[in-house]
């Protein structure tokens, strides 16, 4: 698995890729923005992992630009920013999850493969999944409604797989923690939340029907309401 680290600081690019490597991963490494976004482009990667604050364009700029190549790799972001707003912002950029510093190893590589996890428990006797005029292309990566196409990151499209594969049921936000996040529900940050209204507003928000609803106090369901 090919992982592309972008971090300005030494010391930590090789911590980091020390750790990596020693867990079979392969990684390649760039030192600011530009070098960074350059090898996005030019070479395929399980996940790309970057910091925010780096040379030449910063990691918000960076992910911005990669989601603007079309390029849907997970990724990401480290940064000694931690509030709840700076990781808004984050997501907004385009990153599909994100890590404060200072953090231990083994959190970085729970969160590596909760990213690269491919789902695999559910047989699957479709490609293509649907509910109402939506339409998931699993093949393909490409998600549309009524012949509309929707770009999602690599969490959104896991995160909407996950709803029309339970469509119709209420989903917790302690079970999306767990089987999109890979971790237990932290009830002080609302990344679920965000995630949820972002994926809603790129299905729902031009649609006179609506498909993902919030159930108060219980989670959320897709569902066509009658």
């Amino acid at each position: 698995m090919r992982i592309l680290l972008i971090e300005d600081e030494v010391k930590t690019v090789q911590i980091i890729q020390q750790g990596l490597e020693e867990q079979h991963y392969e990684v390649d490494i760039a030192y600011d923005g530009a070098m960074g976004f350059q090898l996005a482009i030019r070479n395929p990667y399980s996940l790309i992992i970057s910091d925010i604050i780096l040379p030449v364009f910063n990691g918000l700029e960076l992910c911005r630009k990669i989601r603007e190549a079309q390029i849907s790799t997970p990724v990401l972001m480290l940064t000694a920013l931690g509030t709840t707003d700076d990781k808004i912002v984050g997501l907004d950029a385009g990153a599909d999850d994100y890590l404060a510093k200072p953090f231990e190893f083994r959190e970085l590589l729970a969160r590596i493969r909760a990213l690269t996890r491919r789902g695999n428990t559910t047989i699957q006797t479709s490609n293509v999944l649907r509910i109402a005029d939506l339409e998931m292309d699993l093949d393909m990566k490409a998600v549309s409604r009524s012949g509309k196409d929707i770009p999602l990151t690599a969490k959104e499209f896991t995160l909407l797989e996950y709803f029309i594969r339970h469509q119709g049921r209420v989903i917790s936000k302690a079970e999306l923690a767990e089987k999109i996040w890979d971790v237990t529900f932290d009830t002080g940050t609302n990344v679920i939340e965000v995630y949820v209204n972002f994926l809603r507003k790129k299905i729902d928000k031009d649609f006179s029907t609506k498909l993902l609803h919030t159930q108060i106090g219980m989670g959320y369901v897709l569902k066509v309401m009658l």
